[in-house]
């Protein structure tokens, strides 16, 4: 098992080829501050740059995963004393949007959203932004924008309705309400896993990622599913014929007929 230095809110871990990054400040239930922000950007990369890594799994410490902005932070930017909204994320603007969460949504490892109790605003988008999305029973979610005299952020509005359909979206931002893991489940959110054992659950799914598929195909699938948004079929088809045939010249192509064909453990060096 290979750790790291904790910072002051993160735990970071890297064991079997999966970083686990905690979210920690139990005592305030993981709730979002600037500085959190730019911690879990720099394990992000972290992760990111290192080979041993291969998937990617965020949590949180205690009995949530995100509640939100820190109330703090909240009641001082509605007093006029700290920076706007706008750079909750840190940084400025840039002319595409998105790239200012790339260090999520951009990243080419898959990133799995472990959610392990309460998550909350700017905490839910944070799962948004991931690849795949467990949930414990009973957790208790919401966008509660509406009712914080606020909008839905990130890109909030534009990621959810195309992960729950766009019904389902106005209602949970418009009407700010709590919602149960069990609901969020049913409307494709996230799966719901038994919380006993739950993140070690979702680690042995991770691990599974990490030890049995190839790195090349998973961030090329990734860059595909994250650029068909904006694509009509065929374009997405020809872009697909173009690598499969792309990938017949790689090693792990021929790692993957082989160890099949040898019917042992597949051995991908991600070339």
């Amino acid at each position: 098992m290979q750790t790291e230095p904790d910072s002051d809110d993160l735990r970071y871990a890297v064991t079997d080829g999966v970083a686990v990054i905690t979210l920690h400040r139990p005592e305030r239930m993981n709730a979002w501050t600037p500085h959190l922000e730019t911690q879990l950007r720099q394990c992000i990369a972290q992760a990111e740059a290192d080979a041993q890594v291969r998937c990617i799994v965020l949590t949180g410490a205690g009995r949530a995963f995100c509640a939100g902005m820190d109330m703090a932070v909240l009641q001082a930017r509605s007093e006029g004393d700290a920076a706007p909204p706008s750079s909750e994320f840190g940084g400025p603007s840039d002319a595409d949007a998105a790239q200012r969460y790339g260090y999520l949504g951009f990243t080419d490892k898959p990133l799995i959203a472990a959610i392990n109790g309460a998550a909350s605003g700017v905490g839910l988008c944070l799962a948004l932004h991931c690849d795949l999305r467990y949930v414990v029973p009973g957790a208790k979610l919401s966008f509660p924008y509406a009712r914080r005299g606020l909008v839905a952020e990130h890109g909030t509005a534009w990621l959810l309705p195309r992960l729950v359909g766009p019904m389902h979206a106005a209602e949970l931002l418009i009407t700010g309400r709590t919602f149960t893991g069990e609901e969020a489940a049913r409307m494709g959110l996230a799966q719901c896993l038994p919380g006993e054992d739950f993140l070690s659950d979702v680690l042995t799914r991770a691990r599974d990622i990490a030890a049995a598929t190839s790195p090349r195909s998973v961030r090329l699938i990734k860059r595909q599913l994250r650029e068909a948004r904006y694509q009509t079929l065929g374009e997405a088809t020809r872009i697909a014929d173009r690598e499969i045939a792309a990938c017949r010249g790689t090693e792990d192509f021929q790692e993957g007929v082989r160890h099949f064909v040898e019917k042992r453990a597949p051995r991908f060096t991600g070339r």
